[in-house]
């Protein structure tokens, strides 16, 4: 059924007679103490609950309570990124970093083996999910179709709305195992309905890591290296959580914390992931470098690079606003250990892939953009893990439509957690506060409205 918009006009009168949409004066928001954004008027988050999946170090405080800019980690259960990176076990150190998130201590190989069989074998999609569900409503947005999948795993629980903390668990992992399929099968759905590809439907084996098994759907050779595997694997577990404060984290428990089932809180979570503030960031620093590429090519001379920079921060390159995508971050100060890491293995993947001069302009353009913000602002201001992913994932052959699932594919072990914790620790209904600061008005029946 088409949608119609024949009365759009009529809309738009109303929508421009109304008194209630003039703005809200900023005066206001400092005169009621509101939190814009829930920031504090030094640019940190307000603290809204406890947690102990994950930290986001940024800065530190002095005596007098004032941020101290400082490199960045991220810390899972209190383990750092870097180490968990540097010493994955082949390639899966994604699945031992859902253990780890989940269950709160890294396992031993005993455990680590058993629980990589149990997810396995959360691989593959219900009976008839494939044709029912994704090759007959293909989407043209892989983040709506996840949501929708999402949504429709509901109906093949046998107890969806159990909220019980061990079912919750149980309703997560097979989320997580579940999430790479339904997002490579989306994506194949979409290449055929749309644009008429071949359909190419590889069935995930159970002796292949997560990383391997996006690797293997995608293609229609189901061919890899390991050094592929090892770093698509690298990419999921950086971004396998962020703290609870993260826009999708808190969608999460703030839905959870209705008492509303899994599937509805993780549906919420892929919403908020997908907007360009968020998760969909990677995109727009990929439509950047696009132009940039288009201008000047491929070059590591900064010559060349910083009039495109300058254009940038000017307002006259690009979306002009003035952003540089890919750099700065509300949490970090001076570095995102994020890219620190993903940045190193973007070199080691270049070298195989024949992309150096590629990896060179990237480095090149990112030193150039902190040379000029310094010169212009006399401020650090760092590379965040956007800037690399999708050089990453270009070389990594895949496309632009999954780099935001990518992104939920990694963070569903993430979101699970929190939910599980809020579960057990908050248990309130997550309820805050606005001020009313319109008028009151006298009701007049409608015979006397003019």
């Amino acid at each position: 059924m088409s949608t119609n918009f024949h009365d759009d006009a009529v809309i738009a009168r109303f929508f421009g007679q109304s008194s209630n949409y003039t703005d809200i004066p900023d005066r206001l928001f400092k005169e009621y103490n509101v939190k814009k954004g829930l920031r504090n008027e030094d640019g940190t988050g307000v603290r809204f609950g406890l947690t102990r999946v994950s930290d986001v170090v940024g800065y530190t405080r002095d005596d007098q309570g004032n941020v101290v800019p400082c490199e960045g980690d991220l810390l899972y259960r209190g383990y750092s990124l870097a180490d968990l990176v540097k010493n994955r076990q082949g390639n899966y150190g994604y699945e031992e970093t859902v253990f780890l998130l989940l269950f709160g201590f890294l396992p031993t190989r005993e455990q680590f083996d058993k629980f990589r069989v149990s997810l396995a074998k959360r691989y593959d999609l219900p009976d008839d999910f494939l044709v029912n569900e994704v090759l007959r409503t293909p989407s043209k947005n892989l983040m709506n179709c996840l949501q929708m999948l999402t949504l429709s795993l509901y109906n093949y629980d046998n107890d969806p709305d159990n909220i019980d903390t061990y079912e919750t668990i149980r309703k997560g992992l097979n989320l997580i195992a579940k999430f790479p399929t339904m997002g490579c099968y989306s994506y194949q759905a979409k290449m055929h309905e749309l644009y008429r590809k071949s359909l190419i439907i590889h069935y995930p084996k159970p002796e292949y890591s997560i990383a391997e098994n996006i690797l293997y759907m995608l293609r229609a050779d189901g061919k890899f290296t390991d050094r592929e595997a090892n770093l698509l694997d690298a990419i999921l577990v950086i971004h396998a959580d962020h703290g609870g404060g993260n826009n999708s984290a808190f969608t999460d428990v703030v839905i959870g914390s209705t008492g509303t089932d899994l599937y509805s809180a993780i549906s919420g979570s892929i919403g908020s992931l997908k907007g360009p503030r968020h998760g969909g960031a990677n995109i727009s620093v990929a439509n950047m470098m696009r132009q940039v590429i288009d201008r000047i090519g491929y070059t590591d001379d900064k010559n060349k690079i910083r009039p495109v920079v300058d254009d940038i921060l000017d307002k006259k390159f690009y979306d002009c606003s003035g952003l540089v995508y890919g750099f700065g971050h509300a949490v970090y100060t001076l570095s995102d250990p994020r890219c620190e890491l993903l940045r190193s293995l973007c070199a080691e993947l270049a070298v195989e892939k024949g992309c150096e001069d590629h990896y060179a302009f990237y480095k090149a353009f990112e030193d150039t953009v902190h040379e000029e913000v310094m010169a212009r602002k006399n401020r650090v201001i760092p590379t965040n893990v956007d800037f690399y992913s999708g050089f990453a994932y270009s070389m990594l052959g895949i496309p632009e439509d999954l780099y935001t699932p990518l992104f939920a594919i990694a963070r569903v072990a993430g979101w699970v957690a929190h939910n599980v914790e809020n579960k057990l620790y908050d248990g309130k209904i997550m309820r805050p506060a606005t001020k009313y600061v319109g008028n009151h008005e006298e009701f007049k029946p409608m015979n006397d409205r003019k």
